[in-house]
């Protein structure tokens, strides 16, 4: 009778969480490295090798680099806080979302146009509150639907893009008219 297949035990790394085979690509490599030289060393002979030739020069670069005034508590003021950065899977960085309204037409069987307006939500306006609002002041169908970017957006009926810009900042002042653009062929074109 054949033998049952034992299952494979993956090392995974401490640092960054993937298998330590894969470390070398994920975000935080460098971080990684002194974490796979101590439980890894078989998977990355080269680092070993590495870190034993760089550790004395390192050390002697440590010594030159640091003096008297570079040490500062931690409240000291010499040292600038930076905010964390927040990373997405795969290592790539969150970009925080620029507070702008975008509002465009788009045009379907020739005379036939739709108005859509995108980033309300981004000043803490409700889009549903803000598709009712609209629909009842340019008397017209209004809704909030999923962009192509899965973003909420509000689709106007009709061509009302110039008269909507007055609309929204005197029915929502938190709006500035300096964060509102149009798309107008495929470039975006400040309001004010």
């Amino acid at each position: 009778m054949a033998e049952k297949p034992q299952p494979v035990k993956v090392l995974y790394c401490g640092v960054c969480g993937l298998p330590a085979e894969y470390c070398e690509f994920g975000p935080d490599f460098e971080k990684c490295k002194p974490w796979l030289i101590q439980n890894a060393p078989q998977l990355y002979p080269d680092l070993i090798q590495e870190s034993n030739s760089n550790a004395a020069d390192r050390v002697s670069d440590q010594l030159q680099s640091s003096s008297i005034t570079d040490v500062t508590g931690p409240s000291g003021s010499s040292v600038p806080k930076q905010e964390p950065v927040k990373r997405l899977p795969g290592g790539k960085i969150k970009k925080k979302e620029k507070q702008e309204v975008i509002i465009e037409k788009v045009t379907r069987n020739k005379r036939k146009s739709i108005t859509t307006i995108k980033g309300l939500e981004l000043f803490g306006v409700k889009l549903s509150d803000a598709s009712k609002k609209l629909g009842k002041k340019f008397a017209t169908g209004a809704s909030v639907v999923k962009g192509p970017t899965e973003k909420d957006q509000i689709d106007v009926q009709g061509d009302i893009a110039y008269d909507i810009v007055e609309f929204i900042t005197d029915t929502w002042p938190d709006v500035p008219e300096s964060a509102i653009y149009f798309i107008e062929d495929g470039k975006k074109v400040p309001v004010a």
